[in-house]
């Protein structure tokens, strides 16, 4: 079964959440983990991101730039944990997600919590993709594509400058603090 979209005026997609939230339960994944509310959209100077981020970091999520493939600190990192947002810490990804793709950048078939990522139309390079941007800071952090594994066949394909990861142990040793 694939995820349904909806085309705005606006030009941004979303995907419909009842859909993936049962694809996602039928997998065995928790979907109730959510996150009270994010806060208002992050907004940052170019110069405030720049201090921030590492230049590489910079050029991925503000400047919409792309790691060359088989490169990424994450494409072959499957230990159990959580990727987040480089910028604003934001939740994206969970490793129960992840999947070798053989694309060359780390690859999911579904977000974490949908509402934590934004999926707006791409029209760069002469072609026309679904780009993924963090729902809290706007930062860009890949594609996403219909060739992916079951439960939802989608494809997120994810630069590793965009993302920090923190291990399961990292997490729980975290939250018992």
């Amino acid at each position: 079964m694939k995820l349904f979209f909806c085309i705005l005026i606006t030009g941004t997609l979303f995907a419909a959440p009842s859909c993936a939230q049962k694809q996602l339960q039928s997998a065995g994944l928790n979907t109730d983990q959510t996150m009270d509310s994010l806060p208002s959209k992050i907004i940052k100077t170019d110069e405030e991101w720049r201090k921030l981020l590492t230049p590489a970091q910079y050029s991925v999520l503000r400047e919409k730039g792309t790691e060359r493939p088989f490169t990424g600190l994450y494409e072959n990192n499957y230990e159990e944990g959580t990727y987040y947002c480089a910028a604003c810490k934001n939740a994206l990804f969970s490793s129960k997600t992840k999947f070798d793709a053989g694309c060359g950048w780390p690859s999911f078939y579904a977000p974490l919590i949908e509402k934590n990522v934004n999926i707006q139309i791409d029209r760069s390079h002469g072609m026309m993709r679904s780009e993924v941007t963090c729902a809290h800071c706007g930062g860009h952090l890949g594609h996403v594509f219909d060739d992916g594994p079951k439960p939802t066949g989608q494809r997120y394909c994810i630069n590793s400058e965009a993302l920090i990861f923190k291990s399961k142990a990292e997490i729980e040793k975290s939250q018992s603090r």
